[in-house]
């Protein structure tokens, strides 16, 4: 499969070193070597599905509804869970204090287990910290890299944003663009700040901000519609999530502007868009791998002991550029939901 992978900074590569070495383990979760059999009792795992007793884990992120990113990490969640014996209590809320809430309904479940996402760390902060200080372990993923180790959290797993968001940067500079708008759907996240600023620092061109109502497409068109009017010299709009990208498609065209899109994260209907040209191309940071991992991670903790990265870095699950010259490739794992 061609893939197309942006630079790492040298600080960041033992953590690729680690994720290698928990996809071996894992691998050996579910196969014999050494001529002992799969259904080794002192594994816990029996012909690839755990034996270990049922555990309960919390994934409480801030996705709002309907966003078929979350789709994607939610499906690798649930199907860690189904393999560890896992009972997954899924929750989301973009408003940060009811995601507070419901990291709160977790503790007084006394669940075995959190998977949280830091888009506002610090309305989390206290709740994470009484559940560290009740004992149960929590993880961090997607959102959240530049806060996790500050709140005692034993992992995390995504990509740096700043550093993908240069790598765009430095791409448009590639393409020929001058003029970038960066689109923002939720204000005060820290990710998609993150993501804007490196965009900016990457980019020699000029970078504008505008902030749109993620949670309403209509809004967003007629907002980036209005835009892209006002200012005739955009010639690139970079969105942060995949619907917002393709609403983006539709307001280039209303307004016959010559701007060229491109976006994070993808969804199904954006690599079609990727391959008839309406989006240029996707930086994908694999959200089924995240979810798969938050849930996994967890179980090899309360079973084994284990924790990836040691307390000391990052798990990457990217970035990674998609665009005509992968996005065949690419396309097929996303048609099942798993990119």
């Amino acid at each position: 499969m061609s893939r197309t992978f942006l630079p790492l900074p040298r600080r960041l590569v033992p953590a690729v070193a680690v994720a290698a070495a928990a996809t071996l383990v894992l691998a050996g979760c579910s196969s014999s070597s050494g001529g002992k059999k799969a259904e080794d009792a002192d594994s816990g795992v029996s012909a690839g599905k755990a034996t270990t007793p049922r555990m309960t884990i919390a994934m409480v992120t801030h996705a709002p509804s309907g966003d078929t990113f979350w789709d994607t990490i939610r499906k690798g969640a649930e199907v860690a869970a189904a393999k560890d014996n896992v009972k997954l209590i899924y929750s989301n809320d973009e408003t940060a204090a009811d995601q507070a809430n419901l990291v709160q309904n977790a503790i007084d479940q006394k669940v075995d287990g959190i998977a949280v996402t830091l888009a506002k760390p610090d309305a989390l902060k206290d709740v994470v910290a009484k559940a560290v200080k009740a004992g149960i372990p929590v993880i961090g993923f997607n959102a959240g890299m530049s806060e996790w180790q500050k709140q005692g959290l034993l992992s995390f797993f995504g990509q740096d944003e700043t550093i993908s968001g240069e790598a765009l940067g430095t791409k448009l500079d590639d393409t020929g663009a001058k003029h970038a708008l960066c689109v923002v759907q939720v204000q005060g996240a820290v990710n998609l700040e993150q993501r804007c600023a490196g965009v900016e620092k990457g980019f020699k061109g000029k970078t504008d901000k505008l902030y749109v109502n993620g949670a309403d497409m209509p809004s967003v068109k007629s907002t980036i519609t209005a835009k892209l009017k006002q200012d005739s010299s955009i010639d690139q709009v970079v969105t942060l999530a995949a619907p917002v990208a393709l609403t983006a498609a539709q307001s280039v065209d209303e307004t016959g502007s010559k701007a060229k899109i491109a976006t994070f994260d993808l969804n199904k209907e954006l690599i079609a868009a990727i391959k008839d040209g309406t989006i240029e191309f996707a930086v994908d940071q694999q959200p089924y791998l995240q979810g798969y991992l938050a849930v996994d991670s967890l179980w090899l903790y309360k079973n084994n002991g284990n924790y990836m990265g040691g307390g000391e870095a990052p798990i990457l699950t990217g970035p990674a550029f998609v665009d005509k010259s992968n996005v065949d490739a690419i396309g097929v794992f996303a048609a099942k939901g798993t990119r």
